[in-house]
Order: C-alpha cells, then sequence, then structure tokens
C-alpha cells in the first residue's frame, strides 16, 4: 500500500517536472510564465490608471471652470446689487417720473417717443449718480442711522473709491446722452442739478435746516429738464409742475423729519423739527405751503397748459393734502404726522396724472413747429429756383445744335421721275 502511494508520488513529481522544469537548473525558463503573466496583467491596470487620472484632471477642470463662472455671477449679483443701493433706484425712478410728465407736457399735438426714452434714460444717470455722491459723502453720518446703516457703504460691501467712481462715469454718460439726443440746455440743467444736490444740499444738512428748502429746489428742476428737452425753452406754464413739486416736498419732508427726529438728530443733521419740540412751526410750515398749492390748478388753465376740469380736481385734491395738514397742527403727533406723510405720497402721483390727462398742447411748440416747417417751405422752394437757374445757366453754355438737312432724293428725280419724292420729317 506505501509503495503504491510513493509510485503514484514519483509519477506526479516526474510529470510535473517535465511541465515546470527546475527553477535552480533552468531559471529562464521557469521564471518566462511569470513574467508573461505579470506583463500581461500591468498592461491594463497602467491603462487604467491612466484614464482614472485623465478622468481626475477633466473633472477638477469642469470644477475650476463652474467655480470661476459661479464667482463671476455672484460678483456681478454683489455689485448689482450694491449699484442699486448707491443709485436709489426707487427715488431715481420718482424722478424720472417727473422729468418725463415735464417732456409730455411740453411736447406738441405729438410726443416723440424716442426722445422721451432717451431723456428719462439720461435723467435716470443723472439721478442715480447724485444719489451715490450723497452718500459717499454722508458715510459716517449713514453708520449712525438705523435706516441707512445698512447701505453698501456703511455696510463696507463696497468701497467709497469704487462708488465714486460709478458715480462719475454714470453721471458723465446721463449728461453725454441729454446733451446728444435732447439739447443743450437740457443737459445744463441736468448737470447744475447734479452739483446742488450733491456739493450743495448733501454738506447743507449737516449745518443749517434751510437744507429741506434748496433740496426743494433740486426737486424742482427735473420737469424743467424734460420740458426744455420736449420744447427746447421754457415758458411760464412751464412752471406749473416745478412749482406744484417745491411746495410738495416742504410738507413732505417735514412730516418725514417729525417721525425720524432722532434718527436724524444721531446721524448728525440738522433739521427744522430739532429747534420745535412741539411740533407746532414743522405743522404749520407745512399747512403753509399746502396753501400755496391751491391756486396751481387754475393757472394752469388760465395759463392754456391743460383743460378746466383740471383745476377743479387739483383743488380737491389740495384741499384733502391741506385737512392732513390742518390735523396736523392742531395735535402734533406720530400719527397725523404720519397721516399727512401718506397723504402727501398719494398727492402727487394724482396730480401728475391730472396734468398728463387734461394737457393741452404746448401752444409754443406748435408755433415754432409751424414757423419751422413754413420756413423749411420757403428754403426748399429757394432750393428749387436756385437748381433751375443753374440749370438754364449750363444749357445756355452749352454750343447750339445745327439742324442737319434732309438728304436730296436724287434717286427719285432720275432714271425714274415717275416715282415719287420721298417727305422726310424735321
Amino acid at each position: 500500500m506505501w509503495r503504491g502511494g510513493a509510485t503514484a508520488a514519483s509519477a506526479a513529481r516526474a510529470l510535473r517536472s517535465r511541465l515546470y522544469p527546475d527553477p535552480i537548473h533552468h531559471p529562464a525558463t521557469s521564471l518566462a510564465p511569470i513574467a508573461s503573466a505579470r506583463a500581461s496583467s500591468s498592461a491594463p491596470s497602467v491603462a487604467s490608471a491612466n484614464n482614472v487620472v485623465e478622468a481626475a484632471a477633466a473633472a477638477s477642470a469642469a470644477v475650476s471652470v463652474s467655480q470661476q463662472a459661479g464667482s463671476v455671477s455672484d460678483a456681478l449679483r454683489h455689485y448689482g446689487r450694491c449699484y442699486w443701493e448707491l443709485s436709489k433706484a426707487r427715488l431715481s425712478a420718482l424722478v424720472v417720473a417727473t422729468s418725463g410728465a415735464g417732456y409730455v407736457l411740453g411736447s406738441g399735438n405729438i410726443v416723440d417717443m424716442a426722445g422721451l426714452c432717451c431723456t428719462c434714460a439720461g435723467t435716470m444717470m443723472v439721478a442715480a449718480s447724485a444719489n451715490t455722491l450723497n452718500q459717499v459723502f454722508e458715510i459716517k453720518n449713514d453708520s449712525k442711522m438705523k435706516r441707512t446703516m445698512r447701505r453698501p457703504l456703511p455696510s463696507g460691501r463696497i468701497s467709497p473709491a469704487h462708488a465714486a467712481v460709478w458715480a462719475a462715469s454714470v453721471g458723465a454718460a446721463g449728461t453725454a446722452l441729454l446733451a446728444w439726443k435732447a439739447n443743450g440746455l437740457a443737459a445744463g440743467l441736468a448737470a447744475s442739478n447734479l452739483v446742488l444736490y450733491a456739493f450743495v444740499y448733501t454738506p447743507l444738512k449737516q449745518i443749517h435746516p434751510v437744507n429741506t428748502w434748496v433740496g426743494a429746489v433740486v426737486g424742482a428742476i427735473p420737469p424743467l429738464l424734460g420740458w426744455a428737452a420736449a420744447s427746447t425753452e421754457l415758458s411760464l406754464n412751464a412752471m406749473i409742475l416745478p412749482a406744484a413739486l417745491y411746495y410738495w416736498q416742504i410738507p413732505h419732508f417735514m412730516a418725514l423729519a417729525y417721525l425720524c427726529r432722532d434718527d436724524y438728530l444721531a446721524g448728525g443733521y440738522r433739521m427744522f423739527s430739532f429747534a420745535d419740540p412741539t411740533g407746532k412751526r414743522t405743522a404749520w410750515v407745512s399747512l403753509r405751503n399746502c396753501l400755496y398749492m391751491l391756486p396751481l390748478g387754475l393757472f394752469a388753465y388760465n395759463w392754456g397748459l391743460t383743460s378746466q376740469w383740471f383745476g377743479l380736481e387739483a383743488s380737491l385734491l389740495t384741499m384733502g393734502l391741506t385737512i392732513g395738514a390742518l390735523s396736523f397742527m392742531l395735535e402734533p403727533s406720530p400719527k397725523t404726522a404720519r397721516r399727512m406723510f401718506y397723504g402727501s405720497l398719494l398727492y402727487l402721483p394724482a396730480f401728475m396724472a391730472g396734468l398728463l390727462l387734461h394737457r393741452q398742447p404746448n401752444e409754443q411748440k406748435v408755433q415754432n413747429m409751424a414757423e419751422k416747417s413754413e420756413l423749411d417751405g420757403v428754403l426748399y422752394e429757394a432750393d428749387l429756383q436756385d437748381e433751375e437757374r443753374a440749370r438754364q445757366k449750363r444749357e445756355d453754355k452749352k454750343p447750339p445744335r445745327v439742324q442737319s438737312r434732309p438728304p436730296v432724293a436724287y434717286a427719285s428725280v432720275a432714271p425714274f421721275p415717275f416715282l415719287p419724292v420721298p417727305i422726310y420729317e424735321s
């Protein structure tokens, strides 16, 4: 039994020696299969490693591109929001609305829509520049007030130099657009209002309460700008909307200054309401300016700016605002001041809507257009006469034409005298 097992084991060893040579006596032969197996197994592993590296590089490139795109979009969103807040877009939109109303009132029978759009765009840019400069000069004051401490400059979201560059560029662009598409008078009014707001009204807020009246002048200029852009001149009936805006701003800001006295005091501003602890004088100033607005509707009808219906509507509107100011004077309190403030917010759009609804075409603009058309016709006739004279002179300078005589019909005479003589038309 053991012998049979040994015999079988020896036979197995012999077979294995034939299949797998001895590594000691035949090292090359014995290592060849192992090397070939390793080579065959290492080739796919290298290729897969290269694929993994390429995939990782592509993924990292895609991630970097997405990060760059995300950073660009975030930067655009951030600065766009900052520019929006620096420009005080809602306040600038109100300025644009008054300028556009002035443009429509100063137009003739037909409103030039392209000119209106360019005037509104230029006014918007100049207003954005003025509001930005106002915030650049008042960083410290705004940082002390609860109402303004979250603005871009006090909160540090944008640098003052960046804001100043934005203000200068957009202000110059708006003034240039008005000079190009409107006229020099409109551009001059825009530039002067920018200077008055940023360099006179803004520092005056910390010096004297008269700043409220200077600010009212600033608010009254945009309608004049629109009128000048439409009619290239200023007339008496162009003062209706600016006068309404001037007198409207006094009760509006008096109520606001009374409601925000503590905030304005913390910011270092000098307001009229500070020297009036009871609020009686502040309310009286508001009531007085409301009374000044009562005859404006009648003036607009008398001067040919609107129909007679606007005189009635404007008087009723002003009476409502006057009643609010009277209640504020009889009982100075935050409640009555807030009521008058909200009433002033409703008054202005209603007043401007009535002006535009009942407006009459600007007679001066119509007359100017008629005179211009007549002058153009005269100049056109003169040009035609000049061209006719020049053509006649050219004709006179040409040598006269020699009229050719018809040929003699010799063939009709001989040798066939019986044939008729040909006739030639000259």
